[in-house]
């Protein structure tokens, strides 16, 4: 008992001392005369990550928070993972859901779904925090199913492939920076959801809570056998 109250403590203060820097940080911002930037902590039994929302997606980041404001997404698990490539979740539907039984989603009208948001200077990196989407031809997002990717490392060629076979159909006039191209080289990530998924924010500190949640076992459907819960809270 004294040990669990110790890393509780320990967790408390850490998450109190990230608050403080990012606090500073977003007065800063709004002294530049910038718009305030939003963090929110997402905690989990393998530890916690903060991520940064976007400004530049201001529809999907007004979304997220409004949902993590309303406790939509505490208790929610991560219903599908694939080591590699991704960990999807907050679907308010899986809150009571025992590990064994199946899934059931909450599904989203076409007038509540949340219409792209494609950035040219956002990609599908290492720790990238994006809008689940179904099959529909606006590529419009889910309003709370969301995925963090986790995804691997390419080199230029195998980006470009990708770009070739999927990214350039869905958007004739992206073209990745050289930046964007070493980022895949050296930190790694998904680049054949670029432009077709609205990311709307990324992970800055606990990337490796990711890989921890990546390598649970899963199902045939990719669903952890053991649920992983999450409780997201607004860090400013």
């Amino acid at each position: 008992m004294m040990k669990q109250y110790k890393n509780y403590a320990i967790k408390r203060v850490w998450a109190l001392v990230v608050l403080l820097v990012l606090v500073g940080f977003s007065a800063h911002a709004q002294k530049q005369g910038k718009e305030k930037e939003r963090y929110v902590l997402i905690s989990t039994p393998y530890g916690n990550m903060v991520a940064k929302l976007y400004n530049s997606t201001p529809h999907h980041r007004d979304n997220f928070i409004k949902n993590v404001e309303n406790g939509a997404y505490d208790s929610t698990i991560f219903h599908r993972v694939i080591a590699g490539f991704m960990m999807q979740g907050g679907d308010p539907a899986t809150k009571t859901l025992a590990d064994t039984a199946a899934m059931q989603y909450t599904t989203t009208p076409p007038n509540e779904q949340i219409l792209p948001e494609f950035r040219d200077d956002i990609i599908h990196e290492r720790g990238a925090l994006a809008a689940a989407r179904d099959g529909n031809p606006r590529k419009a997002s889910h309003a709370f199913q969301f995925y963090i990717v986790q995804g691997r490392t390419y080199d230029s060629a195998a980006v470009q492939n990708f770009y070739v076979q999927r990214v350039q159909p869905a958007n004739p006039n992206f073209h990745y920076t050289h930046e964007q191209l070493e980022r895949y080289a050296r930190i790694g990530g998904a680049p054949y959801l670029d432009q077709q998924y609205t990311v709307f924010g990324q992970v800055i500190s606990g990337l490796d809570v990711i890989d921890k949640i990546a390598a649970q076992a899963t199902d045939k459907n990719n669903r952890p056998l053991k649920n992983v819960r999450m409780t997201i809270t607004m860090l400013n």
